[in-house]
């Protein structure tokens, strides 16, 4: 049981990936008594991959979550720069822009469009980010003009970050104002009394429990609702020496990223299974990632593999990410199926929820189909008592 004498955190988060940190320094920054439990180490899940890739969706059918996106992306840079100026931790960080190959003329043809829609989804004049469709040779000192027959795209609002890095100025954050434990698995919460559960630990008091952790939240997320809202999909990913290439743009090319970084190396990734059996690396997909990447990156042919990574990404049910509380209870929440978006909106995410826990108001609104309503049966929802157990 948890120390009648010991003080209640305001909010207890289970998880040290991209959300839970994030969420952890924004409610810090909010004043609120906050304790980070992991289950094993920071990033020990899909948050400590290779690839960093912070990529904007199409400016096409333009909705709420691409224009949450949209600005998660604008505020990103002004967002580390604040957290490497109060940890003196480099993020790895730059707006490096991408390249999209054009294949096809039906693919130039919608790009096109997606240029003329840029103008009006980007703001250009104000953001000075832009979408064009350029000629094939353009960039042909990175990219191999046979495999862009019909021109490419170049956008600039593109970035990188090394998640690894960032995740560390995160949890340095949280340590520094804040608390974190690691090896302390979350298994359990009483609703009422505020009393956080830990395998094999003396129980802790929170006001608030968030449920972070990637794909694992799922489980403890179906404990509490008995619902299971989402799943697991194996991702693999690779890093290059690349040195001389740290200033080049990011390529997007028939699902696969290539994305220089600022210390000399080069991530590809990533492969999606949604059947796997472990979470280790498979030496056939490094080999095909590395045969698909120099295909249409020449520059990456015989430079050293310094390292490969596989994780379980966490994937909702209906696609987009669970944020917010859980249906029937008054102080559980969640966070979590940031699937391939999580570094790119993570601070966004955690400034609309941290201000929910604050009673204050955000300046920005998530989406409807990031809130639990989106995603648990109706039953549940109408249901404000339900309880599990």
């Amino acid at each position: 049981m948890a120390s009648p004498s010991a003080a209640p955190f305001d909010i207890a988060i289970a998880g040290a990936g991209i959300f839970g940190l994030a969420i952890a320094c924004q409610a810090i920054r909010a004043g609120l008594r906050t304790v980070v439990l992991e289950t094993e180490r920071v990033g020990a899940g899909s948050s400590g991959g290779l690839l960093g890739a912070l990529m904007p969706h199409m400016p096409a059918r333009w909705n709420p979550k691409k224009e949450f996106q949209f600005q998660a992306l604008l505020s990103l840079e002004n967002h580390i720069q604040a957290l490497e100026a109060d940890t003196g931790l480099n993020c790895g960080y730059k707006r490096c822009g991408r390249i999209l190959p054009l294949t096809t003329t039906d693919k130039l043809e919608h790009h096109l469009e997606r240029a003329e829609e840029s103008k009006l989804r980007w703001h250009p004049d104000e953001t000075g980010f832009s979408y064009a469709v350029e000629p094939a040779g353009s960039r042909s000192d990175w990219l191999n003009g046979a495999a862009a027959p019909y021109g490419i795209v170049y956008e600039t609002l593109a970035a990188r970050v090394s998640p690894r890095r960032y995740l560390s100025a995160l949890a340095a954050y949280a340590k520094q104002r804040g608390e974190l434990r690691e090896g302390a698995r979350v298994v359990g919460f009483e609703d009422k009394s505020g009393e956080v559960l830990l395998e094999g630990q003396a129980s802790l008091s929170a006001k608030r429990l968030v449920i972070c952790g990637g794909f694992a939240a799922f489980d403890l997320i179906e404990q509490f609702t008995g619902e299971k809202i989402g799943r697991g999909e194996k991702g693999q990913a690779l890093l290059l020496d690349g040195r001389g290439l740290e200033d080049k743009p990011a390529i997007y090319c028939d699902g696969l990223y290539v994305v220089p970084h600022g210390d000399g190396t080069v991530a590809i990734g990533s492969t999606s299974d949604r059947i796997f059996e472990d979470a280790f690396p498979s030496p056939a997909r490094t080999s095909e990632l590395i045969e698909r990447a120099t295909t249409f990156c020449p520059s990456l042919k015989g430079r050293e593999v310094l390292t490969d990574w596989a994780g379980i990404r966490p994937r909702c049910n209906k696609r987009d990410p669970l944020v917010g509380r859980l249906p029937g209870f008054d102080a559980v929440y969640a966070a979590t199926g940031g699937y391939k978006i999580s570094f790119g909106i993570a601070h966004l995410v955690a400034d609309c929820l941290v201000s929910e826990f604050a009673q204050g108001k955000s300046q920005h609104e998530l989406p409807q189909t990031f809130r639990p309503t989106h995603h648990f049966g109706a039953n549940h929802l109408k249901d404000d008592n339900w309880r599990k157990g």
